[in-house]
């Protein structure tokens, strides 16, 4: 007798996770926008200048190429921020479009290191980068 027929677990498990693998290679990839959107909340500033250390944003950002490809910053904090060569006072808000897949820097006041990584995936446009894509939003989840 084969041994998966003294294990029927061992089959529904294995059919289990290729029908997964086989959903994340070929459903298409969508968010119900293409914004990612963080806050620089009020008080940030004058939290870290008495000395608490505050990160509000991660230091690191992932955008997607046609997916999710806007980065959006809105500063509710009472002093202007910058970000990249931009200054957006109290209130303001800054859209940031990204089309080419890379790694960029940014300056960024509301970072204690004083610096932003956007790190800009290329489009899951077949399975094998749509698989590969859930893979490392998976891993970064994690990590």
């Amino acid at each position: 007798m084969h041994p998966l027929h003294k294990r029927p677990w061992m089959l529904i498990v294995a059919a289990a996770a290729l029908s997964a693998v086989a959903w994340a290679a070929f459903a298409p990839v969508t968010f119900a926008s293409r914004e990612e959107t963080f806050e620089i909340p009020k008080g940030t500033w004058a939290r870290r200048m008495a000395g608490n250390n505050v990160e509000i944003l991660p230091s690191r950002l992932y955008l997607t190429v046609g997916i999710r490809d806007v980065l959006l910053l809105k500063n509710q904090d009472d002093v202007p921020q910058i970000f990249g060569p931009t200054l957006m006072m109290p209130g303001q808000s800054f859209r940031l479009p990204f089309e080419i897949a890379s790694s960029y820097q940014f300056a960024c006041t509301a970072h204690a290191s004083g610096q932003m990584t956007v790190v800009v995936d290329a489009q899951p446009d077949t399975p094998w980068r749509r698989l590969a894509w859930r893979t490392r939003r998976i891993f970064r989840v994690i990590a």
